[in-house]
C-alpha cells in the first residue's frame, strides 16, 4: 500500500461531481437518481501544488511514476480530513521557476476499491 507523504502548498481546489442517472421528461421535468453504492456516490477531486525544491519535487515525480507503472491507487488524507482515502493521479506538470526550485501542479482523483 502506497502513502502519499508530501505536502502541498496551501490554497487547494476541491471539486465534487455526485453520480447521478437523469432522466428529462418533455414537460420541463427531470428525475435525478443518485447511481452506485452510497458511500461511493460523490467522489471528491483535488487540484494541489507543491512548490517545493527541486529534490523533493523528484521524490513526488517518482511516487507518482511508480503508481503509473503499478497501476495502483494510494493513500492521501487532504488538507481538513480526519482519514486518508484512496486517490489515483491521472496527470501532473513539473516548473521549474528558480534554480533549485520546481513547482509540481497535479489532480488528485478519488477511487473506491
Amino acid at each position: 500500500m502506497a502513502v502519499f507523504n508530501f505536502t502541498p502548498t496551501y490554497g487547494l481546489r476541491k471539486k465534487s461531481k455526485p453520480k447521478k442517472i437523469i432522466q428529462k421528461l418533455g414537460d420541463g421535468y427531470e428525475h435525478r437518481t443518485l447511481f452506485g453504492l452510497p458511500t461511493n456516490q460523490d467522489p471528491k477531486e483535488y487540484d494541489l501544488t507543491f512548490e517545493v525544491s527541486e529534490s523533493v519535487a523528484d521524490q513526488i515525480e517518482t511516487f507518482l511514476d511508480a503508481r503509473t507503472v503499478d497501476n495502483a491507487s494510494f493513500d492521501f488524507t487532504p488538507a481538513g480530513d480526519s482519514s486518508a482515502t484512496k486517490y489515483v493521479c491521472d496527470s501532473w506538470t513539473k516548473t521549474i521557476p528558480y534554480n533549485n526550485r520546481a513547482t509540481i501542479s497535479a489532480t488528485f482523483r478519488q477511487v473506491f476499491e
